[in-house]
């Protein structure tokens, strides 16, 4: 780690300084929620680096939020010699170019490891750093699309939907890229050593398609999407329209879940005993169907309001936020002009921050570059004056 810079952060990270090599997607969302949890996080961007194609003013750029910035030109001999000053001083690394860009830069894992063997030594890429596709480029769409995943979603019939960005960027690409640090941070309390994270968002997707893998085995598992328990096929799993236009979601998979559910809708007698008679399932869709779609969303908020039936209104972000459940648990936070999610995991005893906009002025003493070598740097054309102007 480097020096102590009289750094006040909090959370269970703190003391823990992270350099995050610049990028969109899953490594700046592991940037965010590592700064959220008290680590110092450093963001290098490229010197000519610009991001008013993403239309986002500063305030509300959850990508740059919690870190420090520092603009570097990392064509110019010496900014890839103070990228690897401080690579060397630091305990994480997060990049997220394609395999060899590092190596191309002298700051690949031979050489950095070299000169700083606890470093962990985090990489993130759609498709791994070798086999046949590790040079192509993709996006969130892209990994689903090869890791089978993709094929799973969407109706019996119609085309695969998107799942936003959520499955393979976020939850293949960051939470297994924050995961692998973590690991890699703990191991080297045994061992002293630190050692690359290989992450890959097809990979990371697949992995959380693991139970249904498991299912398919079993023959539990049909491929055709649309047809089995969790993916819409199941009428007690699903999301019906209401008389307004809303939705509800229906989610009572339990045998006891369901008697609730077909008790307050209520559902005719012989297609509540049928729960898993799939020859009943058109009957049961359509008569719950019907039902919902005789009243307005609010009639069926009220109506299942204390039940254990698992339905719930689908709200949107906005009325999600302002949910008594979620106010309650402070669970969005106003920060910044903005509401959004409140930092998670929480910590019983080291609790994190939320995240404030990157700074005016990026401190490099951590690193041990003292502010007259800043000054030099800047006035050479290495890093931009005004290092954390969001330009």
């Amino acid at each position: 780690m480097g020096p102590d810079t009289g750094d006040d952060r909090k959370g269970p990270l703190a003391g823990f300084t992270v350099i995050e090599m610049a990028g969109l997607g899953p490594v700046p969302l592991a940037g965010l929620m590592l700064a959220e949890m008290g680590a110092a996080v450093l963001r290098i961007e490229r010197r000519d680096a610009r991001r008013d194609f993403l239309k986002v003013p500063p305030q509300y750029d959850l990508d740059r939020h919690g870190r420090k910035i520092l603009k570097l030109d990392l064509k110019h001999p010496a900014g890839r010699e103070l990228l690897m000053r401080m690579i060397h001083q630091t305990d994480v690394l997060m990049e997220g170019f394609r395999p060899g860009v590092m190596e191309r830069l002298g700051a690949g894992p031979d050489a950095t490891l070299g000169a700083n063997p606890g470093l962990v030594y985090a990489r993130m890429t759609g498709f791994g750093q070798n086999g046949p596709l590790a040079q192509r480029a993709g996006h969130d769409l892209t990994y689903l699309a090869y890791s089978g995943v993709l094929s799973m979603i969407g109706r019996r019939d119609e085309r695969p939907v998107p799942p936003l960005n959520l499955v393979g960027d976020y939850g293949g690409g960051t939470m297994f890229l924050i995961a692998g640090i973590l690991a890699a941070l703990l191991e080297k309390t045994r061992s002293g050593k630190g050692q690359v994270v290989d992450a890959a968002m097809i990979d990371g997707a697949s992995m959380l398609a693991a139970p249904i893998f498991g299912f398919m085995a079993t023959g539990f598992w049909r491929q055709e999407r649309g047809t089995n328990l969790l993916d819409g096929g199941a009428p007690f799993y699903d999301t019906y329209e209401t008389a307004d236009g809303r939705h509800m979601a229906v989610a009572c998979l339990e045998p006891q879940f369901f008697a609730e559910f077909a008790r307050l809708l209520p559902l005719e007698t012989e297609l509540a005993a049928a729960q898993y008679d799939q020859a009943r399932w058109p009957d049961m869709r359509a008569a719950i169907t019907r039902r919902f779609g005789a009243q307005d969303r609010a009639f069926w908020i009220e109506r299942f309001e204390n039940s254990d039936a698992c339905v719930a209104p689908v709200l949107t972000p906005g009325e999600a936020a302002a949910h008594p459940h979620s106010r309650a648990r402070h669970a969005h936070v106003e920060k910044h002009g903005f509401k959004r999610p409140a930092p998670a995991p929480r910590f019983s005893r080291t609790p994190g921050e939320t995240a404030a906009p990157a700074g005016a002025a990026v401190s490099l003493a951590r690193f041990g570059i003292s502010g007259e070598e800043q000054q030099r740097l800047a006035a050479e054309g290495i890093i931009g004056e005004g290092d954390a102007s969001t330009d």
